[in-house]
């Protein structure tokens, strides 16, 4: 049942509009857990939207008021069709209501804010760089993002990952890393397959749990939707519908570089983040990510971002400490810590 007024106000004339819900699971289900569909529509559609004992009130600007009933009776429909609605699919709905109708369009969700972790925290962008970064990530299919430790690079690729699956841009989400320190030979390992690759992807793990709940992450993995492997794995295959992201870059080697760029298939993202002030590859051997680099700089479709010491986000000691390493740092010393930048 939908009720509508248009009161006048005398400065700043707005249309409130109402939908009453048939009961409170239909409301349970509509506003989403701790009401995180009603903060998504309320971002996407740049209303006010307050609900509360069966009523959803909808106040702002008249088009954008009209838009929201369409979405919001949309998604009712949904609703009471399957009885309930995954925030993935809230947030892929509203992409595509943005991207494929005339008339008045949906507000894209503000750049400042990249996603949110679990506890509701947002991810956002703390320094020029990193805003810098976002877009770049936005922007091209491949993406070479380098800067020292502590300037989030993986990190804020991660949380874009996860933004744009949810958005249903991708389908996959592929997190690789050299197991340089094992010389990529993992076989000699002790241990099944998990045990081997476990101490070198640990800080990708780290990143996604911020963002996933760890059953979901088990669950995604049993279905292949969220893999995590050495990149000694990927030769061979061809990853369509994926983003994919290459930590610790610097430590791998040209031909290695190049078997793993070339592993884009249709409709792919690649991210690929490292420090090229620590880099763990015997000494003379060329670095795959400064390779890189010089190869692709002029190559369309292709964005190369810079973070520098003034990003470092972490402790302020941390850019103490890399202010402190800087001036003795060739590019090939040897790192223990086994972290990611």
């Amino acid at each position: 049942m939908l009720v509508s007024t248009n009161p006048q106000r005398s400065i700043h004339p707005s249309v409130q509009e109402t939908i009453q819900l048939m009961n409170t699971d239909e409301e349970r289900a509509l506003l989403g857990r701790q009401d995180r569909t009603l903060r998504l529509l309320r971002d996407s559609l740049g209303v006010r939207i307050v609900a509360r004992r069966g009523l959803v009130q909808l106040d702002g600007d008249g088009a954008a008021v009209r838009e929201g009933m369409r979405v919001i009776g949309e998604l009712l429909t949904k609703v009471r069709a399957q009885g309930d609605l995954t925030d993935e699919e809230v947030e892929t709905f509203l992409y595509e209501q943005r991207g494929g109708r005339d008339g008045p369009k949906l507000k894209a969700p503000p750049m400042d804010r990249v996603a949110k972790t679990l506890d509701e925290s947002p991810v956002v962008p703390r320094t020029p760089g990193q805003a810098r970064y976002i877009e770049c990530v936005m922007k091209h299919d491949i993406v070479l993002g380098i800067g020292p430790a502590g300037t989030g690079k993986t990190y804020l690729a991660v949380a874009m990952a996860v933004r744009m699956m949810r958005q249903g841009l991708y389908r996959r989400l592929v997190l690789v890393r050299p197991a340089v320190e094992a010389g990529e030979k993992l076989g000699f390992l002790p241990g099944d397959l998990n045990a081997k690759v476990s101490p070198y992807v640990r800080p990708l793990y780290d990143a996604i749990g911020d963002f996933v709940e760890f059953v979901e992450i088990k669950r995604y993995m049993d279905r292949d939707i969220i893999e995590v492997a050495p990149l000694a794995y990927m030769r061979g295959r061809t990853l369509d519908h994926a983003f994919i992201i290459l930590d610790e870059g610097q430590n791998t080697t040209r031909s290695q570089m190049q078997m793993f760029l070339t592993r884009m298939g249709r409709k792919s993202k690649i991210v690929v983040t490292g420090d090229v002030t620590q880099i763990d590859l015997p000494r003379g051997v060329t670095s795959g990510l400064v390779d890189a680099v010089e190869r692709l700089k002029n190559v369309e479709g292709i964005g190369i971002c810079e973070l520098a010491r003034g990003d470092i986000v972490r402790h302020p000691l941390v850019q103490k400490i890399v202010d402190a390493y800087g001036d003795e740092t060739s590019g090939t010393q040897p790192r223990t810590d086994g972290r990611s930048g």
